[in-house]
Formats: structure tokens, C-alpha cells, sequence
């Protein structure tokens, strides 16, 4: 018997603060326009000058009081990108980031989430602000199936993201107990090289920039590198994850949730994941209308 909903984790909380700000009401008050088998599990981000960042370069400038609300409000899960793979015990007093945990530990009746590396900043949050729950950071970069497997067995941990070339290894996920398949959390929308050596070196220029350090950008070693991101490249991934994969091969094998990626891109483009994971055709021209017309917001 295979679960009856997919539940998406979305990018920029604090990135597209003011894009969610006009989507979820449409989401609330036009749900007939919206897939009846998805739902949003949470939406994810951290602001621009956050020392525990990671993942990617934040540039979210949001108020965290006004998108603490935005979120309590529609009862959605907020959960903060503290994926740094390179902290010590001299960041975790950071005012800002112990400031965020305080605001978001219990912010409405929806638990919120930390998406984390390190054990040390897990540990510290865990004893600190208990009333999180944790999710196992893809910036791990779990590529070995036993590692993801023992990775999902840790009690610490309430979802997993795995490396997205593990997306497709179908034998394997599905020897999966139930238990196990409920806390992964599928990488969908990858544009990365599926045959990159570097990606943990990428994630670790991440984290080295989050700390303030100088150092060079990350020189991508994918032969593709120079177009950037490009949803239609994603598509021919062979990771991706689309919505008749979700439908047709996940959700039957008990599979329910997953992550989109964006934190680094601009809203428009946002916008398309929502409009192609979560929206029905007939309606993507209506809630692209809406949004686009809204004159609070830029989205370029």
C-alpha cells in the first residue's frame, strides 16, 4: 500500500520570504488549483550573514520576526539551514544564530527543524532548544547506500537527505524498512554534474565563506558549469524527480517526501518549481498571473 501524499520541503525561508508571502494564501484559499496529493512539509532557508550556514551562499534578508509569523500563521514547519561542515566550539555562542533558534524553537503549533552537518552544533542545539527536530544535511554528501542506510538508523535524526545520485538506486530503497523510508527525503531538482568528484569541496567553500573566511570561490568542475542553473537542464538529470515519478514510482513504494532546491536562485525561478511540482496545468497560467501582478513584488 503505498502513502497518499507527497509532502515538498521548499527553499527560502528567509530568501523568498516575500514570494511565500503572496503563494500561501493562494495555496490556502485556491487549494482547488493545487495537486490534492501534495502538501508543503516546510519551507527552509537561513539569512546571508548566518556563521552555521550552509549548503549554499545565503543572501536571505528577510526579518526572521516577520517570516516566524508568516509561517505560524499558515501552521507551516520552518526549518533552519544550519549545515556548516566546518564549525567549532568558538561559533556556537553566535548571538544571531542562537537568536534565530530562540525565535523558531516554538514558534505556533507546528515543530520547526534544523537541517544540520556537524554533530557538535546537533549536540548543542539538541541540549539548548530540545523542542527541534533535526534533519541529516545532503551536504554530507551520502553517495555509499550502507553509510545513508546506518545515517538513517541514528535516532538523532527525523529525516535524511541523501546525495541525489541515491535517488534512482531502486533495489536498495526498496529493501528499506518503512520505518527507514519515512525519514528519507528525496533530492529532486539537482542541476549538479551527475558524475561530480568535487561536491563535498563545493559544500566545505560554503561553509568557509558562512564563517567570514577569504577564500577563493569554488571553481565548479562540471563541463556544464558556465550556464548555471537551469530548470530544464535539471529535467535531464538522471536524478530528477518529477511529478510522474513522484506519483507513479515513490509514493507506491511509501515514499513521501522531498526536497527542492533554490536557495541560491531568484524567485522567478522558484516560482516554476511551484508551478511544476504543486500546481495543475490548468491553473499554472492563473497563479503565475497572480503573482506576477502583485506589485510588492520583484521577482527578477
Amino acid at each position: 500500500m503505498g502513502k497518499s501524499k507527497a509532502y515538498y520541503h521548499l527553499p527560502g525561508l528567509f530568501e523568498f520570504y516575500e514570494l511565500y508571502k503572496v503563494f500561501l494564501p493562494l495555496f490556502r484559499e485556491h487549494r482547488e488549483y493545487f495537486y490534492d496529493w501534495c502538501e508543503i512539509g516546510s519551507i527552509y532557508g537561513a539569512p546571508g550573514d548566518c556563521i552555521w550556514g550552509g549548503g549554499r551562499v545565503g543572501f536571505g534578508d528577510a526579518d526572521p520576526v516577520s517570516v516566524a509569523s508568516l509561517m505560524r500563521e499558515y501552521g507551516i514547519s520552518s526549518r533552519l539551514t544550519f549545515s556548516n561542515s566546518l564549525l567549532k566550539e568558538e561559533h556556537l555562542p553566535d548571538k544571531k544564530c542562537n537568536d534565530l533558534c530562540s525565535l523558531f524553537e516554538k514558534n505556533g503549533s507546528v515543530e520547526n527543524g534544523i537541517i544540520v552537518y556537524s554533530d557538535l552544533l546537533l549536540n548543542y542545539i539538541k541540549s539548548k532548544y530540545p523542542s527541534f527536530y533535526f534533519v541529516s544535511s545532503t551536504t554530507k554528501v551520502l553517495t555509499d547506500f550502507d553509510r545513508f542506510a546506518e545515517e538513517l538508523n541514528r535516532e538523532d535524526f527525523r529525516f535524511v537527505v541523501p546525495d541525489f545520485r541515491l535517488n534512482k538506486a531502486f533495489s536498495s530503497l526498496k529493501a528499506l524498512s518503512q520505518q527507514q523510508k519515512d525519514k528519507v527525503e528525496f533530492l529532486c531538482n539537482e542541476c549538479c554534474w551527475f558524475d561530480c568528484f568535487d561536491r563535498k569541496n563545493c559544500y566545505e567553500n560554503v561553509s568557509r565563506k558562512s564563517l567570514g573566511d577569504a577564500c577563493e570561490d569554488h571553481v565548479c568542475v562540471s563541463p556544464d558549469a558556465a550556464k548555471g542553473y537551469r530548470f530544464s537542464d535539471a529535467m535531464k538529470n538522471p536524478s530528477f524527480i518529477g511529478i510522474e515519478d513522484i506519483q507513479n514510482v515513490y509514493l507506491p513504494q511509501c515514499f513521501s517526501h522531498f526536497k527542492i532546491e533554490g536557495r541560491s536562485l531568484g524567485s522567478a525561478v522558484v516560482l516554476e518549481f511551484l508551478l511544476y511540482y504543486m500546481t495543475k496545468p490548468e491553473y499554472q497560467l492563473k497563479v503565475r498571473e497572480e503573482i506576477y501582478l502583485d506589485s510588492m513584488l520583484d521577482l527578477f
